[in-house]
């Protein structure tokens, strides 16, 4: 009996319930319309703020998904310079996180081309640009060849690992990918977004790298559902959501590779994964807001650049409290001068002092 949705014989012939998913199609289309509305009425520089802002987040988690920490500050600064934002003062950028950024950008800021082999090579080897994962050489922009076994997503220490997933032989991956191409690229009777949670689970079913696969099957999802948003402009990170529900996700992967072909249940959690991420939107969106505000309002206050660089990084959502010492450290000065700025931030009424004193002195936004 086949253990996997890809050893059934009518393999892939996905069906669904499409009466019981009505409502959370419907749903989820309403939020997005009401979510691509409300940018629409704050202007280009709010919209191209809040792109960056959901770009960054989702280049961020959808690393973390895979167990990998990627430093923000690169991040920013790999995405400023690709989307020709100020990139004055930026750290140096590691070339594995420009692959990410590259990879997401291009399929979201190109989501109406082609979607191609040669096209997923380029993602996969930007990926991976020394074409090793950790310390393990691999196939880097190409299709895996199993020569090393089959592919197989496990778990736990090794010995007593688990097998959750095997994937397809890599003999049957050139015709498997043919068509899911062919499918993505010239199915057009499909609801969006159900064509955004389906590429996603079909993709990852393939597995057809030897590693990556999680991090490309979001980077189609994220392409369908910028075809279906009609904006290469990102507003809300399904991958940040997936990252805060990422044991369910697995959960749900791991079912319904194991299940039948009927998708139903899938496409269930996908829809409402991604009704809670454009749900979530709205405090990327507020954080935003309350930037340009906050800048709008001291537009006229002098300020030096070391300022400006820690009052962003509050504007951003700065973890813990700031301190004199803090400032010190992130703008690489002495404490002497970060307490001069700061005395100078509470003069100018931009920085308050929090409640507790002492040693314990703080500062927060007036």
């Amino acid at each position: 009996m086949p253990r996997y949705v890809h050893e059934l014989p009518d393999w892939p012939a996905f069906h669904w319930d499409a009466k019981a998913l009505a409502p959370a199609v419907a749903k989820a289309h309403e939020l997005q319309a009401h979510l691509l509305g409300r940018m629409a009425a704050v202007g280009f520089e709010l919209r191209t703020e809040a792109n960056f802002e959901t770009m960054a987040t989702d280049v961020l988690r959808t690393s973390e998904i895979e167990g990998e920490v990627l430093d923000p500050a690169q991040v920013r600064s790999s995405l400023a310079m690709r989307l020709g934002l100020d990139v004055s003062g930026a750290p140096r950028v590691d070339r594995h996180v420009d692959g990410v950024v590259e990879m997401l950008l291009d399929a979201t800021q190109n989501c109406h081309d082609k979607l191609t082999a040669e096209r997923l090579f380029g993602w996969h080897a930007a990926l991976f640009p020394t074409g090793r994962s950790g310390m393990l050489k691999i196939l880097a922009g190409q299709w895996r060849d199993d020569s090393t076994g089959a592919m197989q997503v496990v778990s736990g220490p090794m010995g007593r690992e688990k097998v959750h997933y095997q994937a397809p032989a890599a003999k049957r991956l050139k015709k498997e990918m043919m068509a899911f191409l062919k499918w993505v690229n010239t199915e057009k009777t499909l609801d969006p977004l159900l064509k955004a949670g389906l590429g996603h689970f079909w993709f990852v079913t393939l597995h057809p790298f030897e590693d990556g696969n999680g991090r490309i099957a979001r980077a189609v999802a994220d392409l369908l559902l910028a075809r279906a948003d009609g904006s290469p402009q990102r507003f809300y990170s399904m991958s940040a959501q997936i990252r805060n529900e990422r044991r369910k996700y697995y959960d749900i992967l791991e079912r319904s590779q194991r299940g039948s072909l009927d998708v139903t249940e899938w496409l269930r959690w996908f829809l409402a994964c991604l009704q809670r991420a454009i749900v979530a939107s709205e405090g990327t969106l507020a954080t935003v807001l309350h930037k340009h505000r906050f800048w709008q309002t001291h537009a006229k206050t002098i300020l030096n650049p070391r300022q400006v660089k820690v009052l962003n990084k509050l504007l951003e959502g700065f973890e813990g409290n700031l301190t004199s010492s803090k400032y010190a450290k992130l703008t690489r000065t002495s404490q002497d001068t970060a307490s001069r700025d700061i005395a100078d931030l509470v003069t100018k009424k931009v920085l308050k002092k929090g409640k507790a004193g002492g040693r314990s002195t703080y500062y927060v936004l007036t």
